[in-house]
């Protein structure tokens, strides 16, 4: 069984400025990474569809998503006219280019295509190395470099269109999945585990918004081993209880310890630990079926070299 790899060129023409850090770079520095080791050459890879605005509709609202596609449609209407790079700020981090939409779409529909390939047996796992990202995107609402919830997507993608009963979210970017939760807080078909810094960005998780939510902050300067320890004891039993028939990862890499918008010290072997935990999980309950996105990671060596770990250990090279 292969591991997919799914991205498209769209992705890295998504630009929200100059020395902002969600940057095109993030793309061609992973894709460099997985060159440079042989990674490249193991890997099944697949250019993401744009998605549907039916799939983007089963975790945003109807409205949120028409609203947004108005706005970043007249970007793309302002640069054909001959508007040099025309832009717009959606909210005080987040900005949009020409190529916002299209990139939105793909990194979406990277997801919805990474859950098919997976569920009809033709990838084993899948990676989408997509931006922008996704995790911070509510049901109505743009933030934190997001525009539509590729996980979210894909989850309800899993459950309402193949058919599925139990899936499971893992988020263990350094910043909290605030938009995940909004929109599968209360629905008992998802269980999302999540790990995150406390206090950061977007501040908010404590409290968590359903009982199918557990939520696990940690302070400023934890490491990797007291992590460790956090996910074996929270987050293993309440997996092995669920049973999820299939595993979405929101991959952020973010807590490295050389990432500097956070303060957490995970390393590669971190990575490597949790990507072994969750197959572990995936294999007794899922068939194995885990699909990844990548959400943050700003550090382009540590981004990298850890996305390239994750990437080696889903495909057992």
């Amino acid at each position: 069984m292969s591991t997919a790899f799914i991205s498209h060129p769209d992705c890295h023409r998504h630009d929200m400025g100059a020395g902002h850090p969600e940057c095109p770079q993030r793309l061609g520095a992973i894709e460099d990474w997985l060159i440079a080791h042989g990674v490249d050459v193991a890997l099944d890879r697949h250019e993401a569809p744009r998605a549907e605005l039916k799939s983007l509709e089963r975790a945003h609202s109807a409205r949120y998503v028409a609203e947004l596609k108005a706005e970043l449609e007249a970007l793309e209407q302002q640069a054909k006219a001959g508007v040099p790079n025309p832009m717009k700020a959606l909210d005080p981090d987040t900005c949009a280019n020409a190529f916002t939409w299209s990139a939105a779409l793909r990194a979406a529909g990277a997801a919805v295509q990474a859950t098919d390939l997976v569920v009809d047996g033709r990838a084993e796992n899948a990676f989408c190395a997509v931006r922008p990202p996704g995790h911070h995107a509510t049901r109505d609402q743009t933030m934190g470099f997001c525009f539509f919830n590729n996980v979210a997507v894909a989850a309800r993608h899993a459950l309402d269109v193949r058919g599925l009963d139990r899936v499971a979210v893992i988020d263990f970017d350094v910043h909290h999945g605030n938009g995940t939760e909004d929109i599968l807080a209360g629905d008992d078909r998802v269980l999302m585990v999540s790990i995150f810094q406390d206090p950061l960005y977007p501040y908010s998780g404590t409290e968590p918004k359903g009982a199918n939510m557990l939520n696990v902050p940690v302070p400023p300067y934890t490491r990797g081993a007291e992590v460790r320890e956090m996910i074996e004891s929270l987050w293993m039993p309440a997996l092995e209880r669920f049973k999820p028939q299939m595993i979405f990862v929101s991959a952020g890499f973010d807590a490295h310890r050389d990432d500097e918008l956070a303060q957490l010290g995970l390393v590669e072997a971190d990575y490597e630990w949790i990507t072994l935990r969750i197959m572990d999980v995936a294999r007794r309950h899922a068939k194995g079926r885990i699909v990844s996105c990548l959400e943050g990671g700003y550090d382009l060596g540590a981004l990298a070299r850890s996305v390239g770990v994750h990437l080696r250990t889903l495909a057992g090279i």
